[in-house]
């Protein structure tokens, strides 16, 4: 690599487009070679996406703050015992694990309208900063539209389809999950939902869900992605369904409407 010191530092010509996204363009040279300063962020951004996968998250931290606030919440665990056999074996990171189905068969009452998920998934950090304050403004909306809500199922090392289950477990109409996306070398703290309507475990698949993704400061923001859930809620109670055949055609524009008219609430 050359040294800026010794090489003659060339602007790329798009360095003006730089402002209007964090993708890596424009990033200059130094004779041949990238400059000293892109290296090092190029070294940093990929650090900070692997802890986000490798990292463990304090699930019980995050329960904690969510009982403050009033919410039950019950902490699961998937079939993958640590983090190793989690990213190696995602079929199990599908499956709760014998004591997990047990403590929701011992929860009461065992039918609910809605459930709630999260679950770690690739990103620590995104579920870490982002499923509580999301949470807290999802859950109120729903409380006022009348449905009856599970306990938020935390769950530990799980992918997600391991919503189905639980889903299946409440006779929930209504299965919401929050998980950690894959970390990119901009957004290593992305957050994803997982919406699926009248999950079954084993039988639905990812073309039975709705998602919405890139949930973080830099991308979609968190009024921004309950409103279009709430939207998606709507639609899958009227049409009975979810999935490839629901389609998000909503617009910033038309959501807001959507809110002035209704009241921001499901009817």
């Amino acid at each position: 690599m050359s040294n800026d010191n010794n090489a003659e530092i060339s602007q790329d010509p798009w360095h003006s487009l730089k402002q209007f996204t964090p993708a890596r363009i424009a990033l200059g040279r130094a004779g041949m070679s990238l400059t000293t300063r892109a290296c090092l962020d190029f070294q940093l951004a990929h650090a900070l996406a692997r802890d986000a996968v490798n990292i463990p998250l304090d699930l019980t931290k995050v329960a904690q703050h969510l009982q403050a606030q009033g919410y039950q919440t019950l902490c699961l665990q998937s079939q993958a015992e640590n983090q190793s056999m989690y990213l190696q074996r995602p079929d199990l990171g599908r499956l709760l694990c014998s004591s997990a189905l047990t403590a929701l068969q011992q929860t009461l009452p065992l039918q609910a309208d809605v459930v709630i998920v999260v679950a770690d998934g690739l990103s620590s950090k995104a579920i870490e900063q982002h499923a509580e304050p999301l949470i807290t403004l999802l859950l109120p909306e729903l409380q006022a539209s009348g449905y009856r809500l599970a306990p938020v199922c935390l769950v530990k090392h799980g992918r997600v389809a391991v919503g189905d289950a639980i889903a299946e477990q409440y006779s929930a109409r209504l299965c919401i999950i929050l998980i950690g996306e894959r970390p990119g070398l901009s957004s290593p703290d992305s957050m994803g939902i997982y919406f699926t309507y009248q999950a079954k475990s084993g039988i639905s698949t990812d073309a039975d869900r709705n998602c919405i993704s890139n949930i973080h400061k830099s991308g979609l923001s968190y009024e921004q992605a309950v409103r279009k859930l709430l939207f998606l809620i709507k639609a899958a109670e009227q049409l009975t369904f979810s999935g490839v055949n629901l389609k998000d055609e909503t617009t910033d524009a038309a959501l807001n409407n959507q809110q002035e008219q209704e009241g921001f609430l499901l009817k």
